[in-house]
């Protein structure tokens, strides 16, 4: 009987403090060269709105930092799967500044963010291994792909595998790109489970392009020329993502899905990171179109509008939200074929396809 890989737990948190497009109009919006635009913030939203979808998002509490959002994320999974977190071999927690104090400038990963988790979680087991990936936006999605195979191989039977992150803190004010970012935690209990059917991960697959690409997310200086030139924060090269996640997403979406029996007509839903809806609308046409067959309707469920980008828990997050009924018109049933799908620094890129 086959070993599956299954999910049997998730939790979210999604902080409390909203922040809404029209809380940017008093920011001093500046293009990278350091000058201001030629039209007013009212214009700069509106045009953001049109590209992104995004409305509003939320930020954490100052006294709360990625870790504790992870924290708390996992504790509603471990109570959502209903199991021992003394039986829990392994902790992968994914995210990309660690720990950033609320008006802080420095990231803190020391110890890792997985080991707070663990810490704050009394988890006692030694044999209970906890580390952290760096993978951009995809490192929930990879970690994943890690506790799969840790389960596949025999060296794990359950697997909490969180995505947190905090990237309010890590923004430029003077930058447009700054409305994008926001806060948030997902988690996942993954368990090994000897069953009959096939269920749970069917395929995987990842990629990491480098050659020209390492470098269209990075750490800049801020478009303030006046500020400390040390200090800095998440930027971007918009333009060169897009066309990099359009030209590549849906080919690894495909090399995931070919490894499989899956026909595409079976597909029932599509998480993709939340990180630009009319982006996220192109791939999903574009992946669709590899196949022939037009993009199904309610595919592809959206949170963006209301969350933002919050990077690693975007997946996740609309995952347990979509799981618990909490997005509008967006279900899933039990033997629905699924697919997890995202793109972010590296240039990184992951799917991963799954039975319910």
């Amino acid at each position: 009987m086959p070993i599956n890989t299954v999910i049997t737990g998730t939790g979210s948190y999604i902080p409390s403090i909203i922040k809404k497009n029209s809380d940017f109009l008093k920011n001093e919006f500046l293009q990278e060269d350091g000058t201001p635009f030629e039209y007013d913030n009212e214009t700069v939203i509106e045009k953001f709105k049109a590209i992104t979808g995004i409305e509003e998002r939320r930020y954490a509490c100052k006294n709360f930092n990625s870790s504790d959002l992870a924290y708390f994320a996992a504790e509603k999974a471990i109570e959502d799967a209903g199991v021992d977190k003394e039986k829990i071999d392994y902790i992968i927690l994914s995210h990309n500044f660690g720990d950033v104090k609320s008006a802080a400038i420095q990231t803190d990963v020391l110890p890792s963010l997985a080991s707070r988790v663990k810490h704050k979680l009394r988890i006692k087991n030694p044999n209970c291994v906890a580390y952290d990936i760096l993978f951009g936006c995809p490192g929930w999605i990879e970690g994943v792909v890690q506790a799969h195979a840790f389960i596949r191989s025999g060296m794990a039977k359950k697997v909490l595998v969180i995505g947190s992150e905090t990237l309010s803190r890590v923004v430029d004010v003077h930058d447009r790109d700054a409305m994008i970012y926001s806060d948030g935690a997902g988690a996942t209990i993954i368990e090994a489970k000897d069953e009959k059917i096939k269920r749970g991960v069917l395929s995987t697959a990842s990629r990491t392009d480098t050659y020209e690409e390492a470098y269209y997310l990075y750490f800049g200086n801020s478009f303030d020329k006046t500020e400390d030139a040390d200090v800095r924060y998440i930027k971007m090269h918009g333009r060169k993502i897009y066309e990099y996640a359009l030209n590549n997403v849906p080919i690894a979406m495909k090399a995931a899905l070919d490894k499989t029996t899956v026909d595409i007509h079976n597909l029932k839903k599509v998480f993709i990171h939340q990180a630009n809806e009319k982006m996220d609308e192109a791939i999903i046409k574009r992946f669709f179109r590899q196949y022939k067959v037009p993009t199904p309707d309610k595919v592809m469920p959206m949170s963006i509008n209301l969350l933002g980008n919050s990077s690693v828990a975007t997946v996740p997050t609309l995952f347990d939200q979509v799981l618990k009924k909490q997005i509008e018109f967006q279900s899933v049933s039990k033997n629905d074929i699924i697919m997890f799908a995202s793109v972010g620094a590296g240039m990184n890129i992951n799917a991963i396809v799954y039975k319910m």
